[in-house]
């Protein structure tokens, strides 16, 4: 029976994962790759360095299979900004990350000269150094890079789909991108599904350097001869954001259903459906995905609340699939984004040498009974959702002289708690949505110790599915769908299968004087780094 390969172009590294029918992990691959710091709060990748990764980890992945490469599905760190030349291929810069707040000012001057509105009615996203367009802006001013014919734009997914169908414009390269990842440029226009001229025109970004942009499930262009390990003439079926992709691998397909990735940083999502949602404070509207209408069957709530249209197949945002095929449906997603979850381990085992290994954290932060009042805010690079404070920093409140290495390992954990909760309490106000279960996935999401914790904050069940990666698993449904791997979502909600839930098991009470003191100390970390 024939797999299927997703690339799961991350942050830190690159994960080739092959999945059978029934959406189990059959083989993978791993690689880091290097991360550059030119400057306090720049965060740069070398985008010929994450091809290496994907070449590697390709080839080592399909020494493994015994079975046929049906398709492949692309997800990505999404806003990371890459700029190439067509003819050969090669960046003309460093990519700039999605961490990145070097346009921190810039994004101020254009709030202050009264662009919000026009940003958060056409994109749902904020004026924030987070999205691609102020990347981009900076690339054609300070960085020095002349805007010419023969440049392409896109975020890692373009970029990676660019190698895999040739890498070069003479050799048939296809430059596009899908829905959800436009969506996170601050250039698309997320009810017409444009992109947009006006706000191209602000941010002096030619529309000709721009990627075609196509549904999340369908067919995007076939891999060149010479990939590693695939070789030629596999399809790449399936494109989405790292976190639409997880939302889909959740098989969270009704309005309501929520999950949290809890990863590099963590996000939270919610399905809202087919009706693009008005901007909502300290949030953001993205375009979870856009897939063929027939694939959106009708299908059981498994453990999560679905809305008033639930079941429902509207047609009103339906855009046609490449080449003239059956129609499309978007859903669309509320999502709470936050900077820094995971690498706030990444942290305590390289900064601070409090871990050897990020496997150590849970049996470490489990030691001790709680942090002895210790709050670690981890805003490295800010606070995302719902304050959206470029210039917040991390802080660590509460230090007496009885802090010990554990206390600081479980308040890292509690952070992460802490934070989806403020996310979730944003997401429960803004669409006047309760949130009755939340599904958990990402590295973090194997701690027990964090999923009782979030349980508690939140007062509701959190469930952890067997297959943890589905980021990766998200982007294989999509291509698999497209390649008639799978039929249609229901035989996707039919996969996800249970591994554990967690019920709170602490008193509302108790754990709301807890959040208090943490909304405190993210009152502390604001606006620090403001000049």
């Amino acid at each position: 029976m024939p797999v299927v390969i997703a690339i799961d172009a991350g942050t830190t590294g690159v994960r080739a994962i092959a999945f059978d029918r029934s959406g189990r992990v059959v083989g993978s691959s791993y690689r880091e790759f290097p991360q550059y710091f030119p400057q306090p709060g720049w965060v740069e990748h070398d985008a010929v360095e994450i091809w290496e990764a994907v070449q590697t980890t390709l080839g080592e992945l399909c020494t493994t299979l015994a079975e046929p490469v049906a398709a492949i599905g692309i997800t990505d760190q999404r806003e990371t900004t890459v700029v190439w030349d067509r003819a050969s291929g090669q960046p003309v810069h460093r990519a700039i990350v999605w961490q990145d707040r070097r346009t921190a000012a810039r994004c101020d001057e254009l709030r202050e000269a009264g662009h919000l509105d026009l940003v958060r009615r056409t994109t749902g996203l904020v004026l924030d150094p987070y999205f691609s367009a102020s990347k981009l802006e900076w690339l054609f001013t300070e960085g020095g890079v002349a805007v010419r014919d023969g440049l392409a734009f896109g975020t890692i997914d373009s970029w990676l789909l660019w190698n895999l169908t040739g890498g070069r414009a003479e050799a048939g390269a296809v430059h596009a991108t899908d829905v959800s990842n436009a969506s996170r440029t601050l250039l698309f226009d997320i009810r017409s599904q444009r992109w947009s001229p006006e706000l191209c025109a602000l941010f002096g970004v030619p529309e000709t350097l721009l990627p075609e942009v196509l549904p999340s499930s369908g067919r995007f262009g076939l891999t060149a001869e010479g990939v590693a390990g695939v070789g030629g003439g596999v399809p790449v079926s399936g494109i989405a954001g790292d976190q639409q992709a997880a939302l889909f691998g959740q098989a969270c397909f009704e309005p309501g259903m929520t999950k949290n990735t809890y990863g590099t940083g963590s996000f939270v999502l919610m399905n809202v459906g087919e009706k693009c949602p008005e901007p909502m404070e300290g949030l953001l509207t993205t375009i979870a995905w856009t897939i063929p209408a027939a694939s959106l069957t009708s299908t059981p709530d498994s453990g999560s609340v679905a809305g008033p249209n639930a079941g429902s197949v509207a047609s009103s945002n339906a855009i046609a699939v490449r080449g003239g095929g059956s129609p499309a449906v978007t859903h669309y997603a509320l999502e709470g984004a936050i900077f820094v979850t995971g690498a706030a381990v990444q942290w305590l085992r390289d900064g601070l040498g409090i871990i050897e290994r990020a496997d150590e954290m849970e049996a470490l932060a489990s030691s001790v009974p709680d942090t002895q009042g210790v709050m670690v805010v981890p805003a490295f690079t800010g606070l995302g959702s719902p304050w959206w404070d470029p210039y917040a920093r991390g802080t660590v409140l509460g230090i007496s002289r009885g802090l010990g290495r554990a206390h600081l390992a479980r308040a890292v954990i509690e952070a992460m708690a802490f934070q989806t909760r403020d996310v979730v309490e944003a997401m429960t106000v803004a669409s006047g949505r309760h949130v009755h279960a939340l599904r958990a996935d990402g590295g973090a999401s194997a701690m027990r110790l964090l999923l009782q914790l979030q349980a508690d904050q939140l007062q509701v069940p959190v469930t952890r599915p067997k297959v943890l990666e589905t980021t990766a698993l998200g982007a294989a449904y999509l291509a698999g769908l497209a390649e008639g791997v799978w039929q249609s979502c229901a035989d996707i909600t039919e996969n996800w299968v249970l591994d554990i839930e967690v019920s709170p098991a602490a008193e509302a009470e108790t754990v709301d004087v807890s959040y208090q003191r943490w909304l405190r100390a993210v009152e502390r970390s604001q606006h620090w780094a403001q000049h």
